[in-house]
């Protein structure tokens, strides 16, 4: 009897299972072929994988980028750099020199390899594919583990095919796609699935278009999202010089999926998701008028040669409008110096049309750097617009594709760019990439063949792991705040050039803690901490989605969290936090949500026991003289990681067992 047919995805997770069963919802282990690490999160890492007492990282392949914290506005950073590539050197893993670029580009040019699976600290790790690797953002202790050579767990998700036919029209491009998908899914509709595209409409989109759409899907809450490694994927990496790592990976004929829809590009129109959410997404058509303050170029949303040169294109022999601060977020060193040596031009149009050229990396991504003006609209090619990201905290911020970000930069409005074929008398420029590319290698640093010799360099920044403790049987504790829905990790600790600097010493990282929400929330928790032994935090639906960061799970975990009651849980952010030792927990009864009032008393009785058991436990509020049932959804092995307090924890404890410490 011949096998079932398989979906790509079908294929990259049984090539790789090493535990569990292909059933939605159950915990699957899956072998981890390459890392991905970034200088925000990539420090953490390093610390832990010095915690685990680790001495060579056992993947085929590492890579640590310097991309987000490149502003050395003191010590700080620099500290981290030298840091970050003495920690390299000691335990094996490439080096990307700070400028040279965005990880998630960089990697997929030079590392990335079809079939492959890759675990990174960044959320935006999915990106990869794009070139039908199976590839996962997780915290960075997830990544650590992985790194030491220990599997990768995540619940098994069901697969949405989504079928892709005709063809994009002019001034609509591959961002208007992955928008399109998240009008019609949200901020949480992706939430344990693996979207895998497919159909006729693959071949007029490049290598590059793919990474567009698989790095946001992101946004939609997926755990990952993936593409054949066709023709288009064997084209790039020949243009890459890497030609000989392409292998063919296509779905079988009568493949199915678990879910199903369908986009016809043909039909797409220009897309833009208005403040504060990605999942806000109108036709431009809806807010056009409106007038821009800021128009930003880059970022790992559209990182492609071809995202900058057709703006260049249509901005040639034009310049900005004066009321626009224009800038240009380069991804990578490698297309600054294709730029700059095509033979149209593209970089000195650029300058030439009011453009400020800024250094590669994710800059004003992450509010490090091009923070916009207070109350204006900023218009980005970027993937995430939440609440103060940018570093103004009245951001206005949209999510648009380069043409209509262009067009915003020459009228000084929301413009749909169709309209500038008759505003200018333009013809759509037609993409042509150059004849050779060039290929810049020279910023990435191999590791040396042995690692035991090197010290690790460390700044007075740079502060060691913090020990937790295990979890307490009993509890009764604040709850220190209340949140609603959506609440993102960019809102439980902010990213910007006044916090990313602390990503190395989690007790100044701390501080800030929902600094946005409420300023004396640190402070309250480190009162709480002395009196009460700790707190908990009440939230809605959909808790802690967005970026990856594990801070936003460590730094409250030092301030005394010991549970976060919530509706529901973003799958990143809910394995963070057990991680690190404290309780998702979930409400039987979401609407008993409504009854929680922040300062509120809560008691937790047994809870180690509860912990083990599969069955919903009551919790009470004391203040309110209320009870709720509360359950969670921990497998077995991390049931083990929440009672020693950590995934550290329980790796050191394993090691002890088996006599290696």
């Amino acid at each position: 009897m011949s096998a079932a047919p398989l979906n790509v995805t079908q294929k990259l997770i049984q090539s790789h299972l090493v535990s569990g069963q292909l059933e939605p919802g159950a915990e699957i282990g899956l072998r981890i072929d390459q890392s991905l690490t970034q200088d925000a999160t990539g420090t953490m890492v390093m610390l832990e994988l010095e915690a685990m007492g680790l001495d060579r990282v056992k993947t085929e392949l590492s890579a640590q980028y310097v991309d987000h914290n490149l502003l050395q506005t003191d010590y700080k950073n620099a500290d981290d750099h030298a840091f970050l590539r003495s920690a390299c050197q000691r335990f094996g893993i490439w080096y990307s020199r700070p400028g040279n670029g965005i990880s998630h580009v960089v990697h997929m040019e030079r590392f990335g390899v079809p079939g492959k699976t890759l675990i990174g600290s960044d959320s935006h790790t999915p990106a990869a594919g794009a070139m039908a690797m199976l590839a996962f953002g997780a915290g960075g202790l997830d990544v650590a583990l992985a790194m030491a050579g220990k599997p990768m767990f995540i619940k098994m998700p069901r697969v949405l095919g989504v079928k892709l036919t005709g063809e994009l029209p002019d001034w609509v491009s591959a961002k208007d796609v992955i928008l399109e998908m998240l009008r019609r899914y949200d901020v949480d509709g992706g939430r344990g699935l693996i979207v895998e595209y497919y159909g006729p409409g693959l071949a007029s989109l490049s290598a590059m278009d793919r990474h567009v759409i698989a790095n946001m899907g992101t946004e939609l809450g997926a755990t990952s999202t993936v593409f054949p490694a066709d023709q288009e994927v064997q084209r790039f990496l020949t243009e890459q010089q890497r030609g000989e790592v392409w292998t063919e990976i296509i779905a079988d004929a009568g493949a199915s999926y678990d879910l199903q829809t369908e986009i016809n590009l043909s039909e797409l129109v220009p897309l833009i998701a208005c403040p504060s959410s990605p999942g806000n997404v109108v036709t431009v058509r809806q807010v056009e008028g409106r007038d821009v303050g800021q128009v930003v170029i880059g970022s790992s949303a559209n990182p492609g040669l071809r995202d900058f040169w057709i703006v260049s294109a249509i901005a040639k022999g034009k310049v900005a409008c004066d009321r626009v601060s224009f800038d240009i977020n380069p991804t990578s060193r490698q297309v600054i110096e294709n730029l700059a040596v095509m033979d149209d031009s593209p970089f000195l149009d650029l300058i030439q049309a009011g453009a400020r050229f800024h250094q590669a990396g994710c800059l004003g991504c992450i509010g490090m750097g091009q923070a916009p003006a207070s109350k204006q609209i900023s218009l980005r090619t970027m993937p995430r617009n939440f609440p103060g990201r940018s570093g103004t905290a009245d951001d206005q911020v949209y999510l648009c594709s380069p043409e209509t970000a262009v067009a915003a930069a020459l009228t000084g409005k929301i413009t749909d760019p169709r309209d500038l074929a008759s505003l200018y008398d333009l013809i759509y420029p037609p993409y042509q990439p150059p004849e050779q590319t060039i290929i810049n290698t020279d910023m990435l640093v191999a590791p040396p063949k042995e690692g035991s010799p090197v010290k690790i360099e460390k700044g007075p920044n740079i502060k060691s792991f913090p020990d937790f403790e295990a979890l307490p049987d009993t509890a009764t504790v604040p709850v220190l705040l209340k949140v609603g829905d959506n609440i993102s990790t960019d809102e439980i600790l902010p990213a910007g050039a006044r916090v990313l600097p602390f990503r190395s010493n989690i007790p100044g990282i701390s501080q800030f803690v929902y600094y946005l929400n409420d300023p004396t929330f640190a402070e309250r928790a480190e009162a709480s901490k002395a009196q009460f032994g700790g707190h908990v935090l009440v939230a809605g639906h959909n808790y802690a989605q967005g970026s990856s960061r594990e801070h936003a799970a460590i730094a409250p975990r030092y301030l005394g969290q010991i549970a976060v009651l919530a509706k529901s849980y973003a799958r990143i952010g809910w394995q963070n936090l057990v991680n690190f030792g404290i309780l998702p927990l979930e409400f039987v009864n979401p609407d008993d949500y409504a009854t929680v009032n922040a300062a509120d008393e809560i008691e937790l009785v047994n809870l180690r026991t509860v912990v083990y058991s599969k069955e919903p436990f009551q919790a009470k509020n004391l203040t309110q003289g209320l009870t709720y049932e509360l359950t969670h959804q921990l497998s077995d092995r991390q049931r083990q990681v929440i009672l020693l307090g950590g995934l550290i924890n329980e790796y050191k404890a394993k090691l002890k067992e088996d006599g290696n410490c």
